[in-house]
């Protein structure tokens, strides 16, 4: 079996066409004026594409902090700012104590009224001074008695008192005061 290699095809470049369309060679080894022209502006467009990235690349003035006289001429940059929001930290709790000073009061005295029911002494119970009541409460009559002690003994009444209608009595420190019946007693000198 025998193999035939096919004819190349046909070349379809003029006539004096090199291998690029750009003509023939002139001389032994000479690319023609066309590809002359060719390379010459290949050259320089492939050196100004690795100017153009070099420069593109080394700038500098962002990473670096240099300004070049491109930089001062082109006017200004835009700029990014971040801001960071920290969270707030607690307000401290402040309390402040305030101790109120008491109002002076005078201790509570002997009473100036009474009721017309028990017995009571005079400067410790109630007051000294003169009372009156307005009389008894039913129909036995109001009972008032002032006595030296409060033995309960006949001979230690100074003085005692039936009143159907008002009384007043006067009474001394140091007495006792013994009242049966009667509506309220109230100190009224």
């Amino acid at each position: 079996m025998t193999f035939h290699q096919p004819p190349p095809p046909p070349d379809h470049r003029p006539e004096g066409a090199g291998p690029f369309g750009l003509g023939t060679p002139t001389g032994p080894g000479q690319p023609t004026r066309d590809r002359r022209r060719w390379l010459t502006y290949g050259a320089v467009a492939l050196v100004s594409l690795l100017l153009g990235v070099g420069i593109g690349t080394n700038s500098g003035s962002a990473d670096t902090g240099e300004a070049t006289a491109a930089d001062t001429k082109a006017g200004p940059r835009p700029t990014a700012t971040v801001t960071e929001t920290a969270e707030a930290e607690p307000a401290p709790t402040v309390t402040e104590t305030v101790t109120a000073k008491p109002k002076k009061t005078e201790k509570p005295g002997p009473a100036t009224s009474f009721s017309g029911e028990g017995e009571y002494l005079v400067g410790e119970d109630i007051k000294a001074g003169i009372y009156k009541t307005a009389g008894a409460e039913d129909e036995f009559g109001c009972y008032w008695e002032r006595a030296k002690d409060a033995s309960g003994e006949f001979d230690s009444i100074i003085a005692n008192n039936n009143l159907n209608g008002p009384g007043r009595v006067t009474l001394n420190n140091g007495e006792y005061f013994k009242t049966n019946r009667c509506q309220e007693w109230k100190r009224v000198g």
